[in-house]
């Protein structure tokens, strides 16, 4: 089944300069899958928590993780360029990020081509809004 998703065109016309998107197809169509594969099943990369998450009550923690991997609500305001790279979610008033980074496989530097698995090794930080 076909999904329409948006594509950046090179104006936006009340911001010269700026990405805007029309209904087509996603290029980034292999990056968002993997990385929400990554999201909803945490396989398929690294998943590190940052000691402000790693702290909290069990059942806090588990709810969070749950949140990250249920989150859908992408759009192009929070996803501008349709990678699914980012999540924010609220928790019992406290807001958590996930945020899907794409290294080459010695995580010495940023890899080449974050689409292909085997020139990448995906790694989403879980964070408090306020480690960011």
């Amino acid at each position: 089944m076909m999904v329409p998703v948006l594509l950046p065109v090179l104006q936006h016309p009340e911001f010269p300069g700026a990405a805007c998107w029309q209904e087509g197809e996603l290029p980034n169509a292999g990056i968002r899958d993997l990385n929400d594969q990554l999201r909803r099943t945490f396989a398929g990369g690294r998943v590190m928590l940052t000691a402000g998450v790693n702290a909290l009550g069990v059942a806090t923690k588990a709810t969070v993780l749950q949140a990250i991997q249920a989150f859908d609500g992408f759009d192009e305001d929070n996803d501008p360029h349709g990678e699914h790279d980012f999540v924010s979610v609220e928790i019992a008033g406290e807001i958590y990020f996930a945020k899907i980074d794409y290294y080459a496989p010695g995580l010495e530097h940023g890899s080449e081509d974050p689409s292909d698995p085997a020139q990448t090794v995906r790694v989403m930080t879980i964070m408090l809004a306020s480690e960011y």
